[in-house]
């Protein structure tokens, strides 16, 4: 697996801007045989399950679709179910598809840990244009990884219906027997589709995540997805906050500040234009603060108050006397 890159920072649209409509269908119903039986899609990566951390990364879909047994999820979905449960891969693909409107539709697993909403996009953006039936990553060997892919909907369907005539149904029928009819694009993304079928690979994602250079983008969304935020915003413009007040008043000002700062940009609506204003007060103020502590620039800040009082002609209280000179006698 090459160089781990934190969430939003995954290749795919690097504008930023909303892609197409799509919807989302997430197989989270395997057996989890290499890893003992055990609850896959529940298991925690970097303190948030598997099956939310894909949910995330495919957040802007239309509709999303968990094809398993239902369980509490950070995001709302639908449920679907193949039947009979254990049908394999396209029977779990038909299920789900059933709750499709858009004309695209990103087909998922649940064991991602490194998928993101820009890789999600990326997957998509080669939709808008040509006559591909789908886009998929392709891993570290090359290999081929239909589970991370976005697809035609109707092409999907179409090759449901062929190969439900063909066999009479769909359990127990493999992927490839679908995926090998279809005209695909494919996309090299090690890290992205890197899945987790064993506990090595589980305790890989989990190591790497607290790499120095991602651990705090990881807690951020891990604190998001708990406290049910869905908001966009800029980290390093609250570090430098968290910086200033910590270094220019007292370390546990750094913390207090930037709880002020979310309350007030929540009390003003909320919105990544909300906490930036706020954060920008709170930057300028802490400035000020540690200007006070410097005597040469609180002393060039006082002696322009000065001047530009002296040019207005206003007293040290601000007032402006009167041009004309007071005659009554008792002046």
């Amino acid at each position: 697996m090459t160089e781990y890159q934190p969430p939003g920072a995954s290749p795919g649209d690097p504008s930023g801007s909303p892609g197409p409509a799509y919807d989302a269908v997430v197989l989270a119903g395997g057996a989890a045989r290499r890893l003992g039986g055990a609850d896959k899609p529940g298991v925690r990566v970097g303190g948030r399950a598997l099956l939310d951390r894909v949910l995330g990364a495919c957040a802007g879909a239309r509709t999303t679709v968990v094809v398993a047994a239902p369980r509490p999820t950070a995001r709302p979905v639908v449920w679907a179910r193949e039947d009979p449960p254990g049908g394999g891969p396209l029977a779990a693909l038909a299920a789900g598809l059933r709750h499709t409107t858009a004309d695209r539709v990103v087909l998922l697993s649940a064991d991602l840990p490194f998928l993101d909403h820009r890789t999600v996009r990326g997957l998509l953006a080669p939709l808008g244009h040509g006559a591909a039936d789908g886009v998929l990553l392709t891993d570290s060997d090359g290999r081929d990884q239909p589970l991370v892919a976005a697809y035609r909907t109707e092409s999907l369907r179409r090759e449901l219906a062929v190969l439900t005539g063909r066999y009479g149904g769909l359990t127990g029928l493999p992927l490839r027997r679908l995926t090998g009819s279809l005209d695909l694009t494919r996309i090299s993304d090690p890290v992205a589709s890197f899945d987790c079928d064993t506990w090595d690979d589980i305790a890989t994602a989990r190591a790497r995540i607290r790499e120095h250079g991602h651990v705090l983008d990881e807690w951020i969304s891990a604190v998001k997805d708990e406290l049910g935020i869905d908001l966009d915003v800029d980290t390093g413009v609250l570090l430098d906050l968290a910086r200033d007040a910590a270094h220019g008043v007292a370390r546990p000002a750094a913390p207090l500040t930037t709880f002020l700062v979310g309350y007030a940009a929540a009390q003003a609506g909320g919105g990544r234009e909300a906490v930036a204003e706020a954060a920008r007060k709170a930057a300028a103020l802490a400035l000020r603060w540690v200007d006070e502590e410097d005597p040469d620039t609180t002393a060039a800040a006082d002696t322009a108050s000065s001047t530009d009082t002296a040019s207005s002609g206003a007293g040290p209280d601000g007032a402006v006397p009167d041009a004309t000179p007071d005659t009554r006698p008792d002046a």
